[in-house]
């Protein structure tokens, strides 16, 4: 009796490879998928998402946003986390909007970035004389220094709102920077773009802006090759305090008021996007194109609950379930 013969199906290696491609396509970019959907179903049930109006709106959203989630790029690829943005931003605006009325619109502007940048300074220089070289010990250390920031800026206004609309200075620049146009896009939408430019050059044409890849990637390794660890912390940190400064000028021009309350709740979100978009959070892997991707999903995601009517509560409890899923996504990645 003849033994049954097996028959087996030999797959192509051209479809094998064109399948591998497609997976991992689907595996690196799930968020798109998710922004495309969740934008149909949500011209679906609300047909006010697609118009002029709303785009314009979602634009003006995304230009302080970004700021602080293309700045935290940078520190999460090398291998940290940094709370203190949600300090950095009230300080900022609060140091800005003293000084127009005495030194203008534009000196208070330069000075406020400055002063986004010094505090991001601080952080690595604290970081670097505390030898810490864990994400969990930065991500306490900035937890201090976000303290310390929002509380200056509480000291600094007396716990006071102020507004700019109430100066009796010339602020039309802030004005343009918070709700001009140019076209169809708004003033601050063209900043990110331009922003956008340089920091993309800067990650991915420039050796310091490799090294940070290399630093969190594996700090070891990277000293080993010569590459300044040093030189590398203080460079991220400080990028990442000087955009958190530019999201509160954004912020503070669109808002129109120095609160020193202002900007509460973006690291959190930053973080979210920042991963939301591919991002490692065990550092090494990432860019700012990735960044951008996650923080449209990050505002899309708030501004379809809007429309569609669910309570603010419901709201954070989405976001979180967002960034619970994309944590455990970037887990699945890495293994």
């Amino acid at each position: 009796m003849s033994e049954p013969k097996i028959q087996s199906k030999i797959v192509p290696a051209d479809k094998l490879e064109f399948g591998k491609a497609v997976a991992e396509f689907s595996k690196e970019y799930m968020v798109l998928f998710a922004i495309a959907l969740l934008a149909i179903v949500t011209i679906i049930v609300e047909p006010k998402f697609a118009t002029v109006a709303n785009m314009t709106n979602i634009m003006r959203q995304f230009g302080p946003l970004i700021m602080v989630c293309l700045g935290m790029t940078f520190v999460i690829i090398g291998g940290f986390i940094d709370l203190s943005v949600s300090g950095t931003i009230p300080l900022v605006v609060v140091i800005t909007h003293s000084l127009i009325e005495p030194l203008g619109m534009v000196p208070a502007l330069i000075i406020g970035l400055i002063s986004g940048a010094v505090c991001g300074f601080i952080n690595s220089i604290l970081i670097l004389v505390s030898g810490a070289i864990t994400q969990a010990e930065a991500l306490f250390i900035t937890y201090g220094t976000m303290v310390v920031f929002g509380g200056l800026a509480m000291l600094y206004t007396g716990g006071v709102t102020h507004y700019l609309t109430y100066m009796e200075a010339d602020y039309s620049l802030f004005t343009v920077i918070g709700s001009g146009t140019v076209g169809i896009f708004s003033v601050s939408f063209l900043i990110f773009i331009f922003v956008f430019v340089i920091l993309y050059i800067f990650q991915t044409k420039t050796y310091l802006g490799r090294t940070i890849n290399l630093i969190g990637g594996n700090k070891t390794a990277a000293r080993l090759t010569g590459v300044s660890i040093k030189k590398g912390i203080i460079s991220m940190f400080t990028i990442n305090g000087f955009m958190a400064g530019l999201s509160g000028i954004i912020l503070f021009s669109r808002v129109t008021q120095a609160s020193p309350t202002l900007g509460k709740g973006y690291e959190t979100q930053a973080i979210m996007a920042v991963v939301v978009g591919g991002t490692s959070l065990l550092g090494g892997k990432g860019s700012v194109i990735r960044t951008v991707i996650g923080t449209l999903l990050v505002i899309l995601l708030g501004n379809c609950l809007n429309l569609l009517g669910v309570t603010v509560y419901m709201q954070y409890v989405m976001r979180g379930l967002v960034l619970v899923v994309a944590i455990w996504l970037d887990t699945k990645r890495q293994h």
